[in-house]
């Protein structure tokens, strides 16, 4: 075969191996074989089909959801851990009428005490007490980590809050895009939502109603939400 043969051919396997790419992208995660064998069939010179932008960010959505939930569950852990290693970081002082108060701060102390100096021994016991259980939970947590955890955690969840709004500002131009919006708001709140009251029961059967219509239109093709 001449290299210009080569050269038709291999141009030919890059555009649909791309052509392929585009319509994932656009409509959904994965192909079956009907759906690929459609795409294979387009011809040479027929525009590729632009991504949706709301799937794609529906996509950086679902990455960084699934990542602050990893993330929640370590830092979950890593409290419990931190919980068993170290008492409370509270003290108890017993005021002089024989009351006996929690403090958990030197700004609660302050405000117990305030500035009587019949109670200064009192004050100086506690803030020491304060003082070496700070410094116990302090060794504690840059030994496995928590306040690092935490940190993580609450950074995945500002990205994966940022790009819902963001997905909720773009135009889907797919049935897919659609799907994927609602996805999202449904999964977000999940967790914290009852999902037996109005309106999720309608915006769960309304994604799902989306997802029906579109792997009717292109069986070989998944959803969000699928």
């Amino acid at each position: 075969m001449a290299d210009s043969d080569h050269s038709m051919s291999f141009a030919c396997v890059t555009r649909r191996m791309a052509l392929g790419g585009a319509v994932v992208a656009a409509t959904g995660w994965t192909l079956g074989g009907n759906a690929r064998a459609r795409i294979l069939a387009i011809p040479d010179g027929a525009p590729i089909p632009t991504p949706d932008p709301a799937l794609v960010l529906w996509q950086e959505w679902q990455a960084a959801h699934e990542l602050a939930e990893r993330l929640h569950l370590r830092q979950q852990e890593l409290e419990v851990e931190l919980a068993e290693r170290v008492d409370c970081l509270c003290t108890v002082i017993n005021l002089p009428d024989g009351e006996g108060v929690t403090i958990c701060s030197k700004a609660a102390l302050d405000r117990v005490i305030g500035d009587r100096t019949d109670m200064a021994a009192i004050r100086a016991r506690a803030e020491a007490d304060l003082a070496e259980r700070q410094a116990r939970w302090d060794a504690a947590d840059r030994e496995i980590g928590y306040s690092v955890a935490l940190k993580a955690e609450r950074e995945a969840e500002e990205q994966e809050e940022n790009l819902l709004k963001a997905l909720a500002a773009t135009s889907a131009t797919s049935l897919a895009g659609v799907a994927g919006k609602l996805d999202a708001v449904i999964r977000r709140d999940e967790a914290w939502e009852d999902y037996s009251k109005h309106p999720w029961p309608q915006i769960r059967s309304a994604r799902d109603d989306l997802v029906r219509l579109g792997r009717q239109m292109a069986p070989g093709l998944l959803f969000p939400g699928a």
